[in-house]
């Protein structure tokens, strides 16, 4: 049986999140992931610091999502350069928040086959860790990602995981826009570790993959968490719905009635 921890997608502003950590635990939540979509807001290494005591104390765990501008294929050095920068930064921040996971798009195929924008991706990967492993405690997410035109099928996170050692993010709702289907057993076989870093939500897609996310229905949720509870894995569950917070209070309390 696994344990799950669900949280919403979303921290808010640095001026309110000691409150909101504190409404997430109040409603029995145990995870967020802080969104740094534009850039990472959290500025001050204090407030990264209170932040993250606050969390633990409330056995919130905490992780970030790098902002979307990321493109480690892509075929300009100086955007390569920049975007690790963007990452590097977030791992930083991680680290004053005890956040132990930053999840990042690795990227585009930049008109290149798989092959070749994998190596490209797991050499800046690679590159990466070797900075962090000197100054934070911190793993790289690399996240599955939604249309097909974009670097991040499950087996090319699979591989970057096996030939790097960095961690994962298995976004389900995208594995539904770029496959079609929720491809469960695959996922399962793929992504064999105790510990599983993840995000669902409700999804509208078409034939390219990705349109958007939108509220998860009761039936998808109880589909998901069927499938995670017979699995025995430590699983983080952030919701990013457009109403995260009530997405994910509604997942945890599907869990103990299925």
């Amino acid at each position: 049986m696994s344990t799950i921890k669900f949280g919403p997608a979303g921290l808010g502003p640095v001026k309110e999140a000691i409150f909101n950590l504190e409404e997430f635990h109040r409603l029995g939540l145990k995870a967020c992931e802080i969104s740094f979509t534009h850039g990472a807001y959290i500025k001050e290494k204090e407030d990264s610091l209170k932040i993250g005591k606050v969390a633990k104390e409330l056995g919130i765990s905490l992780s970030i999502h790098a902002p979307y501008y990321i493109n480690l294929n892509s075929k300009e050095t100086e955007k390569i350069e920049a975007s690790k920068k963007r990452i590097l930064k977030c791992c930083e921040i991680a680290h004053y928040l005890e956040a132990k996971r930053v999840v990042f798009h690795p990227g585009f195929y930049s008109n290149m086959k798989s092959e070749e924008a994998s190596i490209n991706i797991k050499k800046s990967i690679i590159e990466m860790m070797t900075v962090i492993k000197k100054k934070w405690d911190v793993e790289l997410c690399p996240e599955i990602m939604g249309k097909v035109n974009v670097f991040g099928s499950i087996d090319e996170i699979a591989d970057l995981v096996k030939d790097t050692g960095c961690g994962f993010c298995i976004d389900f709702a995208h594995v539904l826009a770029r496959y079609g289907e929720h491809k469960f057993e695959e996922i399962k076989k793929a992504f064999p570790q105790k510990k599983w870093h993840a995000h669902f939500s409700g999804i509208e897609y078409n034939e390219k993959g990705e349109k958007n996310h939108k509220k998860t229905d009761v039936k998808e949720w109880i589909n998901f968490l069927n499938f995670l509870k017979k699995l025995d894995k430590d699983i983080i569950i952030i919701c990013e719905s457009p109403d995260p917070i009530n997405d994910s209070i509604a997942g945890k309390s599907l869990t103990h009635k299925n």
